[in-house]
């Protein structure tokens, strides 16, 4: 117990940490907001990768996510935060992101299995920003959906970048024969590159690991 108590107190100051350092690249740097809440999304995915090594009791998982989230409410309630906050589009992502790494847990206690826990939150952590970073890069191919434009090449460099972090997850965490791990990254990498494609406001946040988890949950039930 003094353990996770512990390591509780140090992940809320590393937590405590990036959201300051966001602040100063935002204020004093003058980074754009996109920029900042990007840094933030992938270190936050990177930093909660560690609650299963560090926290085996999910109640210290759940008072280190409603603590964020508390804090994330009121710094949009009082125009705080701007580093995450200050974006031109309406999102709930920030919101939805504590929520999703705390159900993730209870699933890969549940099924004491990794990949229940790793492989959504990595592609949420990782892919998304990619498929941003690509789109805006190379804008070939742009769709609209629902009065929002994203691009093939985006969605393709989502696609690439899941299926390498399922791969690597599927046979470096649960030992996954070759020909299964294959099968299930190519599944995860298609349907969650649609999810990002089709959701927006933030609920991509949602809607990725919610179809990395099914994914899963299918090959557990059928498969193993």
């Amino acid at each position: 117990m003094s353990d996770n108590i512990l390591y509780t107190i140090l992940l809320s100051f590393a937590y405590l940490i990036l959201f300051a350092s966001a602040e100063l690249f935002y204020h004093k740097l003058k980074f754009k907001a996109e920029v900042t809440r990007k840094y933030v999304h992938i270190v936050t995915g990177l930093l909660a990768m560690l609650f299963p090594i560090l926290l085996d009791n999910h109640w210290f998982i759940l008072i280190l996510c409603s603590s964020f989230l508390i804090i994330l409410i009121l710094s949009l309630k009082f125009q705080l935060l701007p580093s995450i906050n200050a974006v031109k589009r309406k999102t709930n992502g920030s919101i939805l992101y504590p929520i999703i790494v705390y159900s993730l847990f209870l699933l890969y206690q549940e099924f004491d299995q990794f990949m229940f826990y790793y492989i959504p939150i990595l592609i949420l952590a990782l892919c998304d920003p990619i498929a941003a970073l690509v789109g805006k890069k190379w804008p070939a191919g742009k769709y609209t959906f629902f009065g929002h434009t994203k691009t093939l090449s985006g969605s393709f460099g989502f696609f690439i970048a899941a299926l390498i972090t399922s791969l690597a997850l599927t046979m470096g965490v649960e030992k996954i024969n070759l020909a299964d791990a294959i099968l299930i990254s190519i599944i995860i990498s298609i349907i969650t590159a649609i999810s990002e494609a089709f959701t927006h406001k933030g609920f991509d946040n949602l809607a990725i690991p919610a179809s990395a988890v099914a994914v899963l949950l299918l090959y557990t039930h059928y498969f193993t």
